[in-house]
């Protein structure tokens, strides 16, 4: 079986399994789900550590779980970004499209993460470089990746699939990719950590409100 590396891209696939309720996602299992044919070796997982912010006091507690139980399979490595939270003022839905003199803005709290596509491209370009793998596969959504994916087609002349978290895939990656998969809703259900389980150093446990 080919040599593969997985490339998580944490937020885009959060996104799809909070939709689908399946938050406790098992993400090896997922892979070895969907690359049957693949000798899955490494898997990188993408993401940014979360603050607790008003209305939500406890979300840093609930990643931190899932990181942990992330953290309990060694093919599993976590690569950090970050947050970057600024307050702006924008146009209330109600107002949009309406006369300029009119409209009401509003001053809200924005949250964007930053850093985890450029460093999907990174790893994905050096670790093909350096002969890691025989074939990728990108799990995202994320146009801004077709770039990176093309060179690593044409240039180094590996496979690279895309393994799509949503029902609406983006047609750039989908023209761009060597293989592409959309995940179903009753695959994330079948692919969930047990509520408990041992790791290392005791017990992981999944967050109530997950």
């Amino acid at each position: 079986m080919s040599k593969t590396i997985v490339y998580v891209d944490g937020f885009n696939l959060y996104y799809a399994v909070k939709k689908h309720n399946a938050k406790w996602l098992d993400i090896s299992v997922l892979c070895d789900r969907l690359l049957t044919q693949n000798e899955v070796v490494t898997i990188k997982y993408f993401t940014a550590r979360v603050r607790s912010r008003l209305g939500d006091l406890d979300i840093h507690i609930r990643q931190n779980a899932y990181l942990r139980a992330l953290q309990s399979n060694p093919k599993i490595e976590i690569i950090f970004g970050h947050f970057l939270t600024n307050d702006k003022w924008m146009v209330q839905t109600k107002d949009a499209g309406k006369d300029s003199q009119k409209i009401k803005k509003v001053q809200v709290i924005v949250t964007e993460e930053k850093g985890s596509d450029v460093n999907i491209a990174t790893h994905l370009l050096v670790d093909g470089f350096q002969n890691k793998y025989d074939i990728a596969a990108v799990i995202t959504n994320d146009s801004d990746l077709k770039l990176p994916v093309e060179m690593v087609r044409s240039v180094l002349n590996k496979p690279v699939g895309i393994i799509c978290p949503h029902e609406h895939p983006s047609r750039e990656l989908k023209k761009v990719a060597s293989f592409f998969k959309c995940i179903k809703a009753e695959t994330y259900k079948e692919c969930q950590f047990p509520d408990s389980f041992a790791d290392s150093i005791g017990k992981v446990h999944k967050p109530k409100e997950w």
